[in-house]
């Protein structure tokens, strides 16, 4: 499952519907539970006025349903993943000074509307049309903040399914359990059954509360500020290779590459040595990502942010909603060091960032008053996580991100898939091409080589258990910010 932009999925031809979900001007209701602190920062920083609100914003997830488009069935099949959901059913109210509140409908006061597209049927302008029809309608102000598409394919009996949102009610890990959600969900419409009832829908506004509780606490002595403190000692978020940048032209989209790095039996074996010497996958990654910044870039320091799930609890584990952190890694090599040590010291530097992981970035960055946001961010995913990854991947499933149109902004996503290890990027138009592809390059061969050093003496026990549960730690899964 790659994490990618539309317009690099193929959209096969067929008959184009869009899904909007529906309410009656009195259904809202304001309820007390505050946002998020990133939520309510992320409200604040949008300009109502803006005609593109989704420009750059919106996240989703596209997959073909292995069976045919039934309208009513899956109109019932979105008003019950709606009343499901309460974050769904939730948008934001501007009051006095500017304060965004939350407003909540209830759970059968959502309907949905189906818009037939006429006239279009070939699956690369569908793609096009869908592209511009979410930058102008998603929008963390307005609601809905999630649509849906059906392309019904008649000739092959199945459809294409395509679920978008605004960032504010949708992360990444959202964006991969709600395939086989939704496909479960209009089974069970099919064939007359009740939805299965499940205490880890909990409401991501619930998650809130606990959250700006945690926030409040947070002052300039806690560990976790001081680890964001020493972060950023010199006074900026960091960035990728800034001496290599190029100008360009403003309002040009950011270039996207991705590309597999290791195939499944290449995985395979550097996964049975991290086995040996007692190192997790995401150590490796981010060791390598280090070796690669050094060896091109010749800097033996990398710094960048990286956002991770905060889903504390089973009853959040199906949620839809924004479940995300950020904190900061920071690791430093040795000039010449070996890739053994250069993961000795990357696993001591992850270590450190756990400090922060609790710790809300957005109240962590007001405390020491910086009000720049993380240019360069990495993600690390492992699907086996998810349930039924396997079948994912045969209904075509990819997690979606809008096109950005960053000047400065640097971002990698690497997911351990069924099928082999992958990395996506997404980089300024003014980062050369070859600049990325020689980086990349370099950080495959440095994974590569941790397979090739299976012979050197691993750390003498393993690395400790946290306190937290299986389901907890499972969930916290590098996302996308």
């Amino acid at each position: 499952m790659e994490y990618t932009h539309l317009s690099e999925f193929e959209i096969r031809s067929g008959a184009l519907s869009i899904w909007t979900p529906v309410l009656a001007t009195d259904a809202w209701r304001l309820d007390d539970r505050p946002l998020t602190s990133v939520h309510a920062a992320y409200c604040a920083s949008v300009d109502p006025a803006d005609l593109l609100p989704g420009r750059g914003r919106w996240i989703g997830t596209v997959f073909e349903m292995d069976a045919p488009l039934d309208g009513p069935t899956w109109r019932e099949t979105l008003r019950r993943w709606h009343a499901r959901h309460e974050g769904l059913r939730t948008t934001v109210s501007t009051a006095s000074a500017g304060e965004h509140r939350r407003l909540v409908a209830a759970p059968a006061a959502v309907g949905i509307g189906e818009q037939p597209v006429g006239g279009l049927t070939d699956g690369a302008r569908i793609n096009e049309f869908l592209r511009g029809a979410l930058e102008e309608r998603l929008s963390p102000l307005v609601w809905p903040h999630c649509l849906a598409a059906t392309v019904e394919h008649a000739d092959t009996g199945d459809f294409t399914v395509l679920v978008a949102a605004d960032h504010s009610v949708m992360d990444a890990y959202a964006q991969a359990i709600l395939i086989l959600e939704l496909r479960t969900l209009y089974r069970e419409v099919m064939v007359g059954e009740a939805s299965r009832e499940s205490v880890t829908f909990g409401s991501a506004a619930d998650f809130a509360v606990l959250e700006r509780a945690s926030a409040a606490e947070l002052g300039p002595d806690s560990a976790a500020v001081a680890t964001w403190r020493e972060f950023l000692a010199d006074g900026a978020m960091p960035r990728f290779a800034p001496h290599v940048k190029r100008s360009s032209r403003p309002g040009l989209p950011q270039p996207s590459v991705s590309r597999r790095l290791l195939d499944l039996d290449e995985l395979e074996q550097l996964e049975a040595v991290l086995d040996q010497v007692r190192h997790r996958m995401s150590v490796a990654v981010f060791a390598a990502l280090a070796v690669a910044n050094q060896q091109r870039f010749g800097s033996n320091r990398m710094r960048s942010v990286m956002p991770i799930a905060t889903r504390p609890d089973l009853r959040w584990m199906e949620s839809m909603g924004w479940f995300v952190n950020v904190v900061p890694v920071d690791i430093t090599l040795t000039p010449g060091m070996g890739i053994s040590t250069a993961m000795e010291q990357t696993r001591g530097a992850l270590r450190r960032s756990r400090t922060a992981n609790d710790a809300s970035w957005s109240r962590v960055l007001d405390l020491l008053d910086v009000t720049e946001t993380p240019r360069f961010g990495i993600s690390f995913l492992d699907i086996r996580v998810l349930p039924g990854y396997e079948l994912v991947a045969d209904l075509r499933g990819q997690a979606l991100r809008a096109e950005s149109y960053s000047p400065d902004e640097v971002f990698l996503w690497v997911v351990r898939a069924a099928d082999g290890l992958y990395v996506s990027t997404r980089f300024p138009a003014g980062l050369p091409a070859e600049v990325m592809d020689e980086f990349l390059t370099a950080f495959g061969q440095a994974l590569s080589s941790i397979a090739a050093a299976a012979a050197y003496p691993g750390p003498e026990t393993p690395e400790p258990a946290d306190s937290r549960t299986p389901c907890t730690d499972a969930l916290r899964v590098v996302q996308a910010g």
